[in-house]
């Protein structure tokens, strides 16, 4: 029995080059958000390291620095907060 006996679809090259660079964009497009997303979690995770370290320490001059750093590390990215 061969494969045309069989009611099997057949492409065309065109049609799954066309069919795989899509795929193969969606995979790249999915794997760049993935990794924003996965940044952007890791940057409120270092804040927050941040954030305790400053409520461990008394007020002045270590803890100032130690909060501007975690809203910059925060706000690095804005758009990534919304």
């Amino acid at each position: 029995m061969n494969i045309f006996e069989q009611g099997k679809t057949l492409y065309t090259q065109n049609e799954f080059n066309q069919a795989l660079t899509e795929a193969k964009a969606e995979i790249i497009a999915v794997a760049i958000q993935t990794t924003r997303q996965a940044m952007f979690l890791q940057r409120r995770a270092c804040a927050q390291m941040l954030l305790d370290m400053a409520d461990a320490e008394d007020e002045g001059a270590v803890c100032t620095a130690l909060r501007n750093a975690a809203e910059y590390m925060v706000n690095r990215v804005p758009v990534q907060n919304q």
